[in-house]
């Protein structure tokens, strides 16, 4: 009886630190998804060429992978949800600090600052998830973080498309809705996880990377074409004639796909016995929309119907990579391996917007589309010669 009770205590009190982790990782969705077109559309309007606008985006990768080894020590010295506020209070002070830096280069250590400080409010929250759902819930509460992501990611480029780009106040409004995310973590503060260090070292961190392939290169695809798509698409769709508004409403159709497609498609990985060749048809669903955006470019519902299912089966390659690693590997070796799959989604925030900024500088518009596809090719060759290589044994 006393096991029982326990159990299902165990099950009830762990709602709340699960709703404070939830709502950190709400913030996290709309300060990217709000903050990339913002911050880009600045840029623009100042002058700045694509390929500068995707560097000062690339920094953000390197903050992200720069942040990973820093998130554990942070909160083993000072707890869970002590480090998850101070990422809170930072990251607001450096995306108001945007508002008020006026020269170019300031925008490189703000924008350190910023994902630094998100990137380790991603890394905690998905922690302070998996410590806190009871294993017999654990797929309905993982299937709620990730809509709430997506919807994070879906809300700020509405929010963008209403505020627009001009004065304070999508600052002020971002900053605000991020604060909020404080008060669950304030109220479940005494209930988080506490964090272990194993004592591994860099190397044995570093050769996941390796030991899981098509898992880790999954999300180094998904960072490249999440940032740089997201980031240089505002610049895109105004120069092939959308206003900023309708820029940012089909980056909301992205966003919305990623919503209501993430769930099924996981449902879906759990059926196959491969998660490998669902990665592949992601990635070939992500060339061909690729390939049809200029198709569509000039009839605004047909691009966002497209960019709606595109953004849902690309989206995938996080979700479904993340399952196939869980698949592969267990324990201590899977939390190392959650590791180096978020530094190799930094990495892919480092390549993509310089790759999407530098294509767009070379070959017009269509630089754009060309850019996300040699990441979406070489995936798939990856993928292929995987499958090969394991069949022959």
């Amino acid at each position: 009886m006393t096991g029982t009770a326990d159990a299902c205590e165990a099950a009830r009190v762990q709602w709340l630190p699960m709703i404070a982790a939830i709502a950190a990782i709400s913030a996290v969705g709309i300060a990217i998804g709000l903050g990339m077109p913002l911050l880009s559309i600045i840029l623009e309007t100042r002058g700045h060429s694509a390929s500068m606008i995707g560097l000062n985006t690339a920094i953000a990768g390197i903050a992200s992978i720069a942040a990973a080894p820093m998130a554990t020590p942070l909160a083993t010295r000072f707890g869970v949800a002590w480090t998850m506020l101070a990422m809170i209070v930072t990251g607001a002070l450096a995306f108001v600090g945007f508002y008020f830096a006026p020269a170019f280069w300031m925008w490189f250590p703000l924008r350190a600052a910023l994902h630094l400080s998100l990137t380790v409010l991603f890394i905690l929250s998905e922690f302070w998830i998996s410590a806190s759902a009871p294993p017999h819930r654990r797929g309905l509460v993982l299937g709620i973080y990730a809509t709430v992501l997506s919807l994070g990611f879906a809300a700020g480029p509405w929010l963008f498309s209403r505020l627009g780009s001009s004065g304070f106040m999508p600052f002020g409004v971002t900053v605000a809705l991020v604060a909020l995310a404080a008060i669950p973590i304030i109220a479940a503060r005494k209930e988080s996880p506490p964090i272990h260090t194993d004592g591994e070292t860099k190397t044995g961190f570093l050769r996941y990377i390796w030991l899981v392939p098509t898992a880790t290169a999954a999300v180094l695809v998904f960072g490249a074409v999440e940032t740089g798509g997201f980031a240089l698409f505002p610049v895109y769709g105004n120069r092939i004639g959308y206003s900023e508004a309708d820029a940012a409403l089909l980056l909301t159709m992205i966003g919305l796909g990623n919503v209501m497609m993430q769930i099924p498609i996981g449902m879906i990985s759990d059926k196959v016995s491969d998660r490998r060749y669902l990665l592949l048809l992601c990635a070939s669903v992500g060339l061909v929309g690729t390939a049809f955006m200029p198709l569509f470019a000039q009839n605004w519902h047909l691009m966002a119907g497209l960019l709606f299912l595109w953004g849902g089966v690309v989206a995938a390659l996080y979700t479904v990579g993340l399952a196939h690693l869980g698949s592969q590997l267990s324990g201590h070796e899977l939390a190392s391996a959650n590791a180096a799959f978020v530094l190799c989604y930094g990495i892919g925030m480092v390549i993509g917007p310089q790759a999407v900024g530098i294509g767009m500088d070379l070959f017009g518009p269509p630089g754009f589309g060309w850019s996300l596809a040699v990441f979406f090719g070489g995936y798939m060759v990856l993928s292929i010669g995987r499958l090969l290589i394991r069949s022959t044994r």
